[in-house]
Order: C-alpha cells, then structure tokens, then sequence
C-alpha cells in the first residue's frame, strides 16, 4: 500500500466513467432518538448506483420545532433515505430535510472537466480543471459553498485503490476549479470531486483518467486489514458488530503514537478526522465525517452502512502536531441476514 502525504492547500465519496462524463449523486448516520417510540427510517429499493456520504456530523438533538404531522425527510445525498422524524442518515450522518423543500431545488448538476495537456505523462505536470455546471441549461458556472473550509474536495485514487490523495483544486478567475498535479505512474485513475452548489446539496463528480507512461504491478487486498502503521503512529479500526450490508454500524479509529495515545488530535478541516470508504470496484464512494464530541482523542467516532457485500478500502485523514497522516484500511463486508 502506498499512502502520501498530503499537499496543505485548501476540504465525503462522483467518479467511475470516463473523463468528459460526470454525474451527482447525494448521500448521509443515524443517530438514536430520544423519543420512547424510535422514528421510521427507509431505505429504499431504487438506489442510486453510487454513494456519496454526507459532510454533515451527526446531531442527535432537534430543538425548538413541532413537526407538521405526515411530514417525510429525506437525506439530501441518499435520497432513497426517508424518515417520519428528523435525524441523521444511517449513511452518512447528514442531517435529514424535508421531503417537500428538495435539497437541490429540483437543479441537477454537472462537474465539467478537462487536463492540460489532454493527455497527461507519468513524471510530467498536468493541471487539473474542474467547473461545477447546472445540467441541461447553458451550462453556466454555479456558484459552490464553503463546506469544511473548501469549495471542492478531490480525490484521487489509483485504479488498484492503493494510492489516495485528498486535495483542493482553487478557484480561478475562469470560473474553474485547478490544481496541478504529477501522476508518479502510468495507468488508471479515479477522480472524484465532492462539492455542494449554493443553496443546493451535495454533489459527487466521477471521472477516469488514464495516465500515459511507465506502469507498476498492481496491489491486491484480499483479507480485512484493520491496522495502520506509519510514521511512529498506529490507527486501529473497529466496528461495534458483525460488518455486513444494510445494518447501520458505529465505526471508531483509535490513534495512538509510540505506543501512547493520542488525546490531542488537531482539527482538520473543521473535523478531527475525515473517512472515505470505497467499494474495491471503485463503484460505491461514501464520504463520511465524524460524530461530534467533546474531546481531541484518541477515538475518533463514525457511523455508517454499507449498502452492499464485498471488499471496501478505507481512508481516514487525521492531524497531528500540524502534520496530516493517511491512514488505510480493508474491511470485508458479508451478506445481509434475512
């Protein structure tokens, strides 16, 4: 497995056809209700192909409002998530809307984008350019929210997923969203740019990108690798049960460093830590974030489902004394019980 360290430019999950097509899906963890009889959550048959995990924490807490009766939420990056109460997505942690104001306003959206040179060389420079469109209209540059102090998070990942980057292309006075950026090796390589337009929801962009030049022998993960090591720290993953599709999970990396640890943990990108988890087709994206909590470590708490069996990657980013480590894991995740 090869991890690097991040670039600190500056801020889920989209990317799998090829680079002059893109698509948006939305996405989101559920946390328990206070309430004696526990809300309604559904998660429906007609899924969308990819996931996309929401940038919302989860809130346990709703305060203040009475809920018109019959009133469904909806989260806003897996819409086929739907609840008779507000909460959080079992998915991701969003936080659920109402399912009569759509989080997108009925707008769907497009990432456009294009490297310079087209075709770009392991070892050389490319840029990589990114503008957010309004789909089937003029295609008009949409203008994005700040979401965990970026405008657009890029992920770059090798097609073997053993390579992750986690960067932030900048805006430009074109309207596009760059960055440069040097391939190491020739081969495949997945884009995906998760970004949320102003007053709408989140968005996940996918492309393929093939990379011209000298290739490597691909990685293969085979069994569950829930230790990272690197850099004198140590990540343990754990789930609070049996990992299998379609039953929400508690999830906890705990950090240590030289066998201590680790209770002060930075804030990065306003969370203490940021998870992608990737189905090993490179199909199913989900972005998550954090539970909050009071304390900087060394647990840092998720939630999450997962939608389908299979072998997943998992990346989670975490500060430390001002410098960001990327952590890896595999998970196998079994059949649904009947």
């Amino acid at each position: 497995m090869t991890t690097h360290p991040l670039p600190r430019p500056r801020r889920m999950l989209s990317v799998v056809l090829l680079a002059s097509l893109t698509w948006m899906t939305s996405s989101c963890s559920s946390p328990e209700s206070s309430s004696s009889t526990p809300p309604s959550t559904t998660m429906n048959e007609n899924t969308h192909g990819h996931q996309h995990g929401g940038h919302g924490h989860q809130h346990g807490d709703h305060h203040g409002t009475d809920q018109p009766s019959g009133q469904r939420y909806v989260c806003p990056m897996h819409p086929e998530v739907t609840s008779d109460q507000p909460g959080a997505c079992p998915k991701c942690g969003m936080t659920l809307q109402p399912s009569g104001q759509p989080a997108t306003g009925g707008a769907t959206y497009q990432m456009h984008f294009m490297a310079t040179p087209a075709q770009p060389v392991a070892g050389q420079p490319v840029t990589l350019s990114f503008q957010p469109q309004a789909a089937g209209g003029d295609h008009a540059a949409v203008p994005l929210a700040t979401v965990h102090e970026q405008k657009v998070h890029l992920m770059i990942l090798s097609q073997d997923l053993s390579e992750y980057y986690h960067i932030h292309p900048t805006f430009q006075p074109s309207g596009r969203y760059e960055l440069p950026f040097t391939f190491k090796t020739g081969g495949t390589y997945l884009l995906y740019q998760d970004y949320q337009p102003e007053g709408g929801g989140h968005q996940l962009g996918r492309q393929t990108l093939q990379v011209s030049g000298p290739t490597r022998p691909a990685v293969t993960y085979t069994k569950d690798q829930l230790r990272w090591e690197a850099n004198g720290y140590a990540a343990d993953l754990a789930f609070d049960k049996t990992v299998r599709a379609g039953q929400p999970l508690a999830v906890s990396v705990t950090v240590s460093r030289g066998g201590k640890p680790v209770t002060d943990l930075d804030q990065y990108l306003g969370a203490l830590g940021h998870m992608v988890i990737l189905s090993e087709d490179g199909a199913d994206y989900l972005h998550v974030h954090p539970e909050d909590q009071a304390d900087k470590g060394p647990r840092i708490g998720f939630h999450t489902t997962f939608d389908k069996p299979g072998r997943y990657r998992v990346f989670l980013q975490f500060q430390h004394a001002g410098v960001v480590q990327t952590s890896d894991f595999t998970v196998n995740v079994g059949p649904a019980v009947a």
